[in-house]
């Protein structure tokens, strides 16, 4: 990563009295400034990104390394940048609120900044990408297990990183599963569609949500010295290597009313020598949250007090870790815990008190180093290692609070290597060329013992398997002039899976004949690729189009599944004649993001071969194979499946400047965006999300935001044939004020504050998610209010 010095974010808590400050400028350090009439030219913050490609472009500057002589220095920036318009002066301070376009990237790239992380808050990714365009999440336990949905496509189609790993857990074994990683500890989140996927792995089709944080950090802390002695980027001479100690802190702290929710944390950064250390720790509760109207479609006769039964979370981490810096790059290392308990609402899950106990510890090691070479440009690596274990809690009889115990186990034990090498750019006549090469090792071993289905060792969900992946990839990225660009990308893979397929009754096989459990050791050699073009085009707007090619292999839990899963209240049925489900691709964009109007605009085509899903039949079961079709089974039998399918669809997002107003700027705002999925023989893909539209007004100035924005989503009456019920349409109101200025340090020791309250779902109104296998018996969350304070010190 870069050496370029950056303030590192920081983490933490603090009292909501302090949210009243945010209406006091008095204890500013500066008084705002009032911007110029033409502020709706005003610099546009730069958008950063870090996970799209493995070719980071560079700037070539002069400078002078202690005993080497004079040399040219290769100093990039260390995230592809969205670039920011000529024009106006820099405001004192970042403007909050302006929408975040990335025009350098060859498929639309979704970025989520930190401080609207901070205003938007979210117990989840899924929570904090809910009404993205795009994007959605399936919220089967809202603000404790929801996993993004990108243009519906989900778990085993998208990938979920953190600071370039995997981000581990079981969030993609089973809908009801918490995503370890918390928006709580995050610095920005980055949604990366199209031919980028490829550098994480063919299991990324429909896009990669990569959360990143300062936990391995990849520069010094901002009150520290640089080190212009050691080849990396300067705010200031200075004399020696060396550098005193340094300090920097952040507290994060949030108060929500819908769930009686507190959050808080801290986070601590610091820096002298040759090395840099970062420690965080938070932690959140909620109780069970408030909802609009009764929330069970099928059963009206449960008791409900105006809360949704059986929703309360509790969850907490921390973390440590550090980087040594040395001439040309450095290397890091982190250790990361993740604790969750928290409640999985529905009727079952409120009869049965069901409640997921989660854990994980996770490894992370990378580094970069810049060679003194002529043909290498730099060597980037990642590693991370997770040991994962979640207990499903719950009673096996209602009726007998004695019964509680343990009814589902599930581990996870993940490795993963990834390592790039850049090459310097060369020149091919018809362009300049640049190359990044990559090479990738993962394994993973899954359990799900359950004590509810005695006979053998191990008889859960599936017995103990295990599985290797080993891939290659290579992007070029080819520059024919200022204006166009290319990139070719390729990747191929080698998959190995161990496992013990179930043993199927006669009634569900061909032939009719019954087939005993069986190991097996299937392999795939899945192969994709990629083409994109980016033109820059009249008035500040660029073109894209890219074209994919991509193979994924079966996943375990497609293969290897035949048993109760007990939060989602299925029974699951793997089938192990799946193939190398293909995807074709296309898709077109035209962004902006420079000046008072900015946009972006993508339609895309996708169109499977052996698309594999989990088809509910109708049929339901209790815990094994004898008990389906029983009257009163209280298990929905899922069975995974392949058929060709087509998806089809288009995001649209704007902003605008409209004027000056009051010493701001105020604007209008809108999105859209929509996604049609269907089998070959034109029925409908299950779980899609629906059409969705809206807009908005806002006001900011350089310390200010003020907002108020609706999104109407539209009836999903396009559902499944089988099992699937249609979704009501809604609207969600959100309105926002928040306040960030420079704090006088001489006051408590804060240098920096943003504080605000945030209204969410202000109608009041029912909302359910079409995509969630829960949505007939689970509401979001009502009317609620979030107040936030976040220092830096």
């Amino acid at each position: 990563m870069s050496f370029q010095l950056r303030r590192a974010q920081r983490l933490g808590g603090a009292s909501l009295l302090l949210l009243g400050v945010a209406a006091t400028p008095a204890f500013a350090q500066e008084p705002a400034q009032q911007p110029a009439q033409d502020k709706s030219s005003t610099e546009i913050p730069a958008v950063t990104v870090t996970a799209p490609s493995p070719i980071v472009r560079r700037a070539v500057v002069p400078s002078r390394t202690p005993g080497r002589g004079t040399r040219t220095a290769r100093v990039r920036s260390r995230q592809q940048t969205a670039e920011a318009p000529p024009a106006a002066p820099a405001p004192a301070a970042p403007q909050q609120g302006v929408l975040p376009i990335v025009t350098n990237q060859f498929a639309t790239v979704t970025v989520v900044p930190n401080e609207e992380i901070r205003r938007e808050g979210g117990g989840q990714l899924g929570d904090l990408l809910f009404s993205k365009p795009g994007i959605t999440g399936s919220s089967f336990a809202p603000g404790a297990s929801s996993r993004p949905i990108i243009r519906g496509l989900d778990v085993n189609r998208v990938g979920i990183v953190e600071n370039g790993t995997n981000g581990g857990g079981a969030s993609d074994l089973g809908e009801d599963h918490f995503v370890p990683i918390d928006p709580l500890a995050t610095n920005q989140v980055e949604v990366v569609r199209g031919p980028a996927a490829l550098r994480y792995g063919s299991t990324s089709i429909g896009g990669v949500v990569s959360a990143t944080n300062n936990r391995i950090p990849d520069a010094m802390p901002s009150c520290a010295p640089s080190f212009q002695a050691y080849g990396l980027p300067t705010k200031a001479p200075l004399a020696s290597a060396a550098t005193s100690p340094c300090v920097t802190a952040e507290t994060r702290t949030a108060f929500s009313s819908v769930d009686r929710g507190v959050e808080s944390g801290v986070l601590l950064d610091t820096g002298g020598g040759n090395f840099a250390f970062h420690a965080d720790a938070y932690g959140r509760t909620t109780s069970d949250y408030y909802i609009p109207s009764y929330p069970y479609l099928t059963d009206q006769s449960r008791p409900v007090n105006g809360r949704q039964p059986n929703s309360a979370t509790r969850s907490d981490g921390a973390s440590i870790g550090g980087s040594y810096f040395f001439q040309g790059g450095y290397i890091g290392a982190s250790i990361t815990q993740n604790d969750s308990l928290y409640h999985i609402p529905g009727i079952d899950g409120a009869d049965h008190n069901t409640r997921i106990d989660g854990h994980q510890t996770k490894i992370n090691v990378k580094g970069e180093y810049h060679p003194d070479a002529a043909a290498i440009d730099a060597v980037r690596f990642w590693a991370g290692a997770t040991d994962y274990r979640h207990n499903e809690i719950g009673l096996a009889d209602p009726a007998d609070l004695s019964s509680d115990g343990i009814r589902q186990t599930f581990t996870n034990k993940e490795q993963e290597i990834r390592t790039e090498v850049q090459l310097m750019p060369f020149n091919a006549r018809f362009a300049e060329v640049t190359t990044a090469l990559g090479f990738q090792v993962g394994h993973q071993e899954l359990s799900a013992p359950s004590p509810d289905n005695p006979g053998t060792l191990f008889n859960g969900l599936w017995d103990p398997n295990n599985s290797t992946r080993v891939a290659g990839y290579a992007f070029n990225e080819f520059k024919f002039t200022e204006a166009t660009r290319a990139q070719i990308a390729g990747r191929i893979e080698h998959v190995e899976l161990h496992g013990t397929t179930p043993d199927f009754p006669a009634d569900y096989l061909p032939d009719g004949t019954p087939q005993a459990a069986i190991s097996r050791n299937p392999s795939f050699t899945p192969k994709s690729g990629s083409i994109g073009l980016l033109q820059d085009l009249p008035g500040g707007m660029v073109g894209s189009i890219t074209a994919q090619y991509v193979e994924r292999a079966p996943k375990a839990a497609e293969l290897f599944s035949r048993g109760g899963h007990d939060a989602t209240a299925t029974f699951d049925i793997g089938n192990p004649n799946l193939t190398i489900e293909t995807a074709k691709s296309v898709e077109l964009g035209v962004r902006k993001a420079t000046g008072p109007f900015r946009f972006e605009a993508t339609v895309y085509y996708t169109h499977f071969d052996n698309f594999i899903f989990r088809r509910l039949t109708g049929v339901s079961c209790d815990d094994d194979f004898a008990s389906c079709g029983t009257p009163g089974a209280e298990l929905n039998q899922a069975v995974y499946s392949q058929r060709n399918a087509n998806f089809r669809g288009g995001e649209f997002q704007s902003q605008l400047d409209v004027g000056a107003f009051q010493g701001g700027i105020w604007g209008i705002e809108n999105q859209l965006d929509f996604v049609r999925a269907t089998f070959s023989d034109g029925t409908n893909v299950p779980r899609i999300p629906p059409l969705r539209m809206g807009g908005g007004v806002f006001w900011r100035d350089d310390n200010w935001l003020m907002r108020v924005n609706l999104l109407h989503a539209f009836a999903q009456n396009n559902v499944a044939v089988i099992a699937e019920t249609p979704t009501a349409g809604y609207n969600l109101l959100k309105a926002e004020v928040s306040y960030k200025t420079k704090l006088d340090r001489n006051w408590f020791g804060a240098r920096e504050m943003m504080a605000g309250i945030v209204g969410n779902n202000l109608l009041n109104e029912n909302i359910r998610n079409s995509v969630s296998y829960t949505k007939d018996e689970v509401l979001m969350p009502g009317i609620g209010v979030r107040a936030f304070a976040n220092f830096k010190f």
